[in-house]
């Protein structure tokens, strides 16, 4: 760590480091691009809200209405419509038209894994 003249720390390679033996032309090379790095990112930021997640985690379990959400989260209607658009347009969810009524249920098996997985991670010790 070095402070610069304003008393800023900076983090700098220490003097000895000449970096590691990793391949850096490789790693270069299979890096995202841009559009991919700014779309992840968005995927993350849309995953980022704790109503989304638990909607997300209530359709884990089962295909639902918006009525069904909004006595699960207890929220209204226009909350969770809300954010269920925002994770339709996301491409998290997807809807079913049946008559009147719409079910939402995750996009596809990428979005269970990525809920799933996520939990693991977090009981681990």
């Amino acid at each position: 760590m070095t402070v610069t003249e304003n008393g800023i720390a900076q983090a700098s390679c220490d003097d000895a480091c000449g970096g590691t033996e990793a391949d850096i032309g490789s790693v270069k090379e299979k890096l995202v691009d841009d559009h991919t790095a700014v779309e992840l990112a968005d995927l993350f930021k849309a995953l980022g809200d704790p109503t989304r997640i638990r909607i997300l985690h209530a359709l884990l379990q089962s295909e639902l209405c918006v009525h069904d959400l909004t006595e699960v989260l207890e929220m209204g209607q226009s909350a969770v419509s809300h954010q269920l658009r925002l994770l339709r347009n996301m491409r998290i969810v997807k809807r079913r038209k049946v008559g009147k009524t719409v079910y939402y249920s995750l996009d596809d098996d990428h979005v269970e894994q990525l809920i799933v997985l996520t939990l693991q991670h977090l009981k681990h010790e």
